[in-house]
C-alpha cells in the first residue's frame, strides 16, 4: 500500500487489500472485504464495499457505490460477491451491486469495459467485455451482456434478459426480450432494426461473413416465417454453405443463441 497515493480523508479498512500504486480520492471509503488490484484509481467521495474484487488497470469515478446490497426483498444478508475484472473504466455515480443466493452469488464485470456516469448494474448481471454501456442506462437483475455489445443512454433492460455479442441498442429504450449478436434494436418497446454492419466491419469481420450474417436475420425477420420454421431455416443454410470453421462460429453463435433464449428474442 503507498499512502502518497491515498487521500487522507479517506478511509480505508484495516483488512482491506490493495496492490502497488493504488490511487483513492478525497473523502473515499473502502471496506473490510475489498481487494483491489495494482494500478487501480479510486475518485473521490466514493463507497467500495462488500465482498468485492476488482482487478488491475481500472478507473472507478467519483461518487460511485460498488459492491452495495443488493435491492432484492429475498437478500437476507448472504456473503454474496462482486467481481470486477482488468482494464474498466467505470465513471461517475455509477452502482454495481453484489449478487443473490438465488443466482450464482456473484456479480460480473469483465475486462475492458466502459460504462458511463449514472449506470445502474443490478445484482447478478454479468457482463462480458469490450462491452460500452452509455449514461444513464439501467439493468436490472441477472442480465447478461455479452462481448462487444453497446447499450445506449437512458435505456432500460429488464430483468434476466440476455444481450447478444456485437449488438447494439439505442438510446432510451426498453429492452424485455433477448437481443440476438449482432442485431441492432430500438425504441420504447426495442425492436429489431438490422444488423450492426458497421460494428462488425470495425471488428474484423468480412464482407462475405457480414452478407451471410444479414441472411440469417432475414429469415428470422423479415420471412414471414415461424421461430420454429426460422430456426429449420437457419440450420439448413449454415450446413448448406462452404466457410471455413471460424466463419461457421460466427453464424451458429446467432443461431445457437435463438435456440437456447429462454425469455424469446425481440421480434
Amino acid at each position: 500500500m503507498d499512502n502518497d497515493n491515498i487521500h487522507l480523508t479517506s478511509i480505508v479498512h484495516k483488512n482491506a487489500q490493495l496492490g502497488n500504486n493504488v490511487k483513492i480520492g478525497a473523502n473515499t471509503i473502502i471496506g473490510e472485504n475489498v481487494e483491489i488490484g495494482d494500478n487501480t484509481e479510486i475518485g473521490a467521495f466514493t463507497i467500495i464495499e462488500g465482498i468485492t474484487t476488482i482487478g488491475n488497470d481500472n478507473y472507478i469515478g467519483h461518487h460511485s457505490v460498488i459492491g452495495g446490497k443488493p435491492q432484492d426483498m429475498k437478500y437476507a444478508n448472504e456473503p454474496t460477491k462482486l467481481i470486477i475484472g482488468n482494464k474498466n473504466t467505470i465513471r461517475e455515480f455509477v452502482t454495481i451491486h453484489t449478487g443473490t443466493i438465488q443466482d450464482n452469488g456473484c456479480t460480473i464485470v469483465g475486462n475492458n469495459n466502459w460504462i458511463m456516469s449514472y449506470v445502474h448494474l443490478a445484482h447478478d448481471c454479468n457482463l462480458a467485455d469490450n462491452i460500452i454501456i452509455s449514461n444513464n442506462a439501467q439493468l436490472a437483475g441477472h442480465v447478461h451482456v455479452d462481448n462487444y455489445a453497446i447499450i445506449g443512454g437512458m435505456s432500460g433492460i429488464h430483468q434476466f434478459v440476455r444481450i447478444g455479442e456485437h449488438s447494439m441498442i439505442g438510446g432510451a429504450s426498453s429492452l424485455v426480450q433477448d437481443i440476438p449478436p449482432y442485431v441492432m434494436a430500438a425504441g420504447s418497446k426495442a425492436v429489431p432494426h438490422g444488423i450492426n454492419s458497421t460494428g462488425l466491419s470495425r471488428r474484423g469481420f468480412s464482407d462475405d461473413i457480414i452478407s451471410k450474417i444479414k441472411y440469417l436475420y432475414k429469415l428470422v425477420y423479415r420471412e414471414h416465417l415461424s421461430l420454429e420454421e426460422a430456426k429449420q431455416a437457419m440450420d439448413r443454410y449454415i450446413n448448406s454453405i462452404d466457410i471455413n470453421e471460424e466463419n461457421k462460429t460466427a453464424l451458429k453463435k446467432f443461431e445457437d443463441f435463438i435456440k437456447t433464449s429462454k425469455r424469446g428474442i425481440i421480434r
